[in-house]
């Protein structure tokens, strides 16, 4: 998995899986959802994230696993 913060676009990005986009779909406004040609979600991209989120929390991305 990989998480890329694109502060030129202002967007973050969750790039589940490796596989190749087939689709994309926006489930809301500015949340867009990438598909493989399974169907399965590989990707996950939020436009707009400087709005949604202070800066000085997209600084300091936590992981958590349980």
């Amino acid at each position: 998995m990989r998480i890329k913060v694109d502060e030129a676009s202002d967007a973050l990005y969750f790039r589940l899986d490796e596989s190749q986009i087939v689709e994309s779909e926006e489930i809301q406004p500015g949340v867009i959802l990438d598909y493989n040609a399974e169907g399965k979600t590989i990707g996950i991209e939020i436009l707009g994230i400087k709005k949604r989120i202070p800066p000085e929390e997209l600084k300091r991305l936590q992981f958590e696993t349980v």
